[in-house]
This record gives C-alpha cells, sequence and structure tokens, in this order.
C-alpha cells in the first residue's frame, strides 16, 4: 500500500503546494487553499497500463509533407476560428460561464461531424443521455452522435478504442475523474491527470477531442494553469451572455492565429454564426449622438468595424472616476492625460467613462485615436461625422503613430460606406485624411 500524502491547492487558480499558505503566491487570493489528499504512485499507473508501441524520429521534411486533413464542421466563421477546421489528434478547450452555450455549440458540431459519415462520442458527464438528447430534439440535430453517459474516464477511453471516433467531446472536463487518482472529480489533481491521459489518446489515435471547462467567480477557466498549457486550443466565451448574440476567442491556437473570434447568435433552435461582425458593433449611423467614434480593427486576422463610445460629466465625489468598459482602463487614463496635457483638454474635474460596444473587448494600441476623439467629442457635446472612422496610436507627445496593417483597415472602412478616414501619415488615397497629431485630428473631426 502506498503511503498517501497531502497536496494543498489554490481553490481560485490551481496553484499547488505542499502545504497550507494563507495566500496564494501565484494569484494572491487570500484563504482559497485546500487540502486535496492523493496517492503516491509511479507514472505507468498514473498514465494507464496500455502498452505503447516504440515511435522512432522522422525528418520534418517528409512529415510536413503529409499535412493532415482538417475535420470540417460546415460552420465557415467556426473553422476560421480553429485555422481551417479541427486538426485531427488535437485538444481543444472551450470554457465561459454557465448557460452561455459551451454545450449548445459542441452538440451542433458533434452533429455536424457525424453528418459527414464520421464517429463521434459525446460524453455528457453533467447531464444524463435522454436531457442531451432533449436538447438535440430541440436544436434538431444529434441524431447520429453517440452519447455516453459516463464520468468514468478509464471506461470512456477503453471504449473509445474500440470505436476509433473522429471526435470526441467531453462535457466538462471537472466532471470526469480516473480510478487510479485518490482525490474527488473536480479537483485539480483528477483535472491534470485526465487532461492528461485524453491528450494522449488523441495524439496516439488522432482523434479531435473537445473539452468543456467551467470558470471561476474571476472568469478564469477553473483547475490548474497546466490546464490551458497542455490543450492546443483554448477557446473562450466572452462579452455579455444575456446578449443575443456570443462572441468565443482563440486565446491559445497551436494550428491558427490567435485573438480570432467567432460571433453567433442564440436562437432557440441553437447558435448560428454571423458573417459580418461588424453589423452588430456599430449602431445606426444616422441617429449617432456626440462622445462615439468608430474604428477599423484588426481583431485575430481580420479588421472588424467597432464603435468606441465615451462620456464625460461632472464629478459627483470629488475625485474623478475613469471608468473603461470592454478598453484597457490604463491606456484610457493615458489617453485622458494626453488629452489634458496636449490637447487643453481640463478633465481633471470630470468623470470619463468609455466602452467599447457590442461585448467585444478590443486593446490594441489602434483605437487610441478613436477613443481620444469620443472623448473630445462628449467633452464638447459634438457629434463626429457620422460617416467618419478614425484609427491610430497616440503617443505621450500627443503625436499619431502608424499602426500595422492600414491598408486593410482603409479597404474595410470603405467596404461598409464610411468615406472620411482619419488615419496616421502612410499611402495616399482619396477618402483618407492624414492626421499627426491629437491636436489637428479634434480639429479636423470636431471642425473647431
Amino acid at each position: 500500500m502506498a503511503k498517501a500524502k497531502s497536496v494543498f491547492f489554490c481553490s481560485a487558480c490551481g496553484h499547488e503546494s505542499t502545504r497550507w499558505l494563507g495566500r496564494c503566491p501565484q494569484c494572491e487570493a487570500w484563504n482559497t487553499f485546500a487540502e486535496a489528499p492523493t496517492q503516491v504512485r509511479t507514472a505507468p499507473t498514473a498514465r494507464g497500463t496500455q502498452s505503447v508501441r516504440a515511435i522512432e524520429p522522422k525528418r520534418l521534411g517528409d512529415l510536413a509533407a503529409r499535412a493532415p486533413v482538417r475535420l470540417r464542421s460546415g460552420m465557415p466563421e467556426f473553422d476560421r476560428l480553429l485555422g481551417g477546421g479541427a486538426v485531427p489528434g488535437s485538444v481543444v478547450l472551450i470554457g465561459g460561464p454557465p448557460g452561455v452555450g459551451k454545450s449548445t455549440l459542441l452538440l451542433q458540431l458533434a452533429e455536424r461531424y457525424a453528418r459527414a459519415e464520421q464517429t463521434v462520442i459525446y460524453v455528457c458527464g453533467e447531464e444524463s443521455a435522454e436531457a442531451v438528447a432533449a436538447r438535440s430534439l430541440r436544436l434538431g440535430v444529434g441524431g447520429d452522435v453517440l452519447a455516453f453517459a459516463e464520468t468514468d474516464l478509464r471506461a470512456v477511453l477503453d471504449d473509445a478504442e474500440r470505436r476509433k471516433p473522429a471526435a470526441l467531446v467531453v462535457d466538462s472536463i471537472q466532471t470526469v475523474w480516473l480510478p487510479e487518482v485518490e482525490s474527488g472529480p473536480g479537483s485539480v489533481s483528477q483535472i491534470r491527470e485526465c487532461t492528461q491521459a485524453l491528450m494522449q489518446f488523441a495524439k496516439r489515435t488522432g482523434c479531435a477531442t473537445f473539452l468543456v471547462g467551467h470558470v471561476t467567480k474571476d472568469g478564469a477557466i477553473a483547475g490548474p494553469r497546466l490546464l490551458e498549457h497542455l490543450v492546443d486550443t483554448v477557446l473562450y466565451f466572452e462579452g455579455d451572455t444575456s446578449a443575443e448574440h456570443r462572441i468565443i476567442r482563440a486565446h491559445k491556437n497551436r494550428f491558427g492565429s490567435a485573438d480570432e473570434i467567432c460571433v453567433f447568435t442564440m436562437h432557440r433552435d441553437g447558435l448560428h454564426e454571423v458573417s459580418d461582425p461588424s453589423a452588430l458593433f456599430v449602431s445606426d449611423r444616422a441617429t449617432r449622438p456626440s462622445g462615439s467614434c468608430v474604428v477599423p480593427s484588426i481583431v485575430g486576422s481580420r479588421p472588424v468595424l467597432v464603435e468606441v463610445q465615451a462620456l464625460v460629466g461632472e464629478a459627483a465625489y470629488g475625485t474623478p472616476r475613469r471608468l473603461a468598459a470592454n478598453l484597457d482602463h490604463q491606456r484610457l487614463a493615458m489617453i485622458v492625460a494626453i488629452l489634458e496635457r496636449r490637447a487643453g483638454f481640463r478633465l481633471g474635474e470630470r468623470d470619463v467613462y468609455a466602452s467599447a460596444a457590442g461585448g467585444l473587448r478590443v486593446t490594441e494600441p489602434a483605437i487610441d485615436l478613436a477613443i481620444a476623439l469620443a472623448i473630445a467629442s462628449s467633452y464638447r457635446d459634438i457629434p463626429l461625422l457620422t460617416n467618419g472612422v478614425a484609427f491610430g496610436e497616440l503617443g505621450l507627445a500627443g503625436d499619431v503613430r502608424p499602426v500595422s496593417q492600414r491598408d486593410r483597415r482603409i479597404i474595410t472602412a470603405a467596404n461598409h460606406g464610411y468615406d472620411t478616414i482619419f488615419a496616421p501619415p502612410g499611402d495616399p488615397s482619396p477618402t483618407v485624411r492624414v492626421v499627426r497629431d491629437l491636436s489637428s485630428a479634434i480639429t479636423e473631426a470636431l471642425g473647431a
């Protein structure tokens, strides 16, 4: 009998320690350490007892000539989010708050993979097979998907070894467990060992594996931080979960572009893709008030038009507030300081609120000019041009600096009917008004 020992882990971030700590050294949370008894065991027991054939080294040139054929789901936007489709043998982690649509999306994906005469197993650890069948009936999908109501991961992998599925969905990673790990489902040890077992199965068999991950109260994916490092792709639902649309962002992708987004709208029959997200993030131009500016932002690999809104008001409690929603708070404070010092705006006694409309979080420096113009527009109560957009990075001296992919931003704005574009110096264009500093940009945009 192996001797048991105690391992303490942080329930907020998953950091492990051999002793109890009052404050987590990783996330700095207080009183979050809990004891998780584990058994000292050898590596072969932890990973299972199945024999693995020897693998010999191969030339990278030979491997590159045999690129794997990706699994296409029939959802162009989601396939683009993954980099062109799911790679056989990859492990994809999908996180998000409860009720946002994780299970709905994966059930739709499973049905589309199964429609192509592929074997797909849906492991429903949180619900019964009948509950999943009821949801599939409401969505009108899932007829050929194999529902497996089992939380013993060893039994799941044994069945998958016989069926050799093209895709495996585990809903969720916090509910499955391995018999050889002496801790409860959802513990740090179980999540780590189960993820490694699924990863080894996926790499060995070429099965595309999708994992559903719960989130903590702070919005981070529950479990050890190692979980996000083990998987190949991390997708996360962000934005307002009560809104009609859902935004999925790729925080990590070994087979495609990181920071890519995919936008869905939620209907009774499931999630529907939005091919043009700019229409959701920009309001009607005919009724745009002061304090609003549109910016062509690069999200992932493509430009998306985003409306930046700002509101300037009298400070109610003496100390002015600087609040940012879906924007970088520190960057907003810097832009306010530049407006005060370089453009003569007296914002020291004013509250400044800024937001990116639509729930999409935008943090790239190219939105600096749009935020500054929106604040100036609200401060003077003068609306900007309804057919104008702006982009550019602001320097501390008040200069407007060039940003990447300038031509793509201009083309995207022009394709959506914007014929006045305030941009930093670059190649000339009939629709571009070049602005070299913040003061001239405000004069051009507001006419004052």
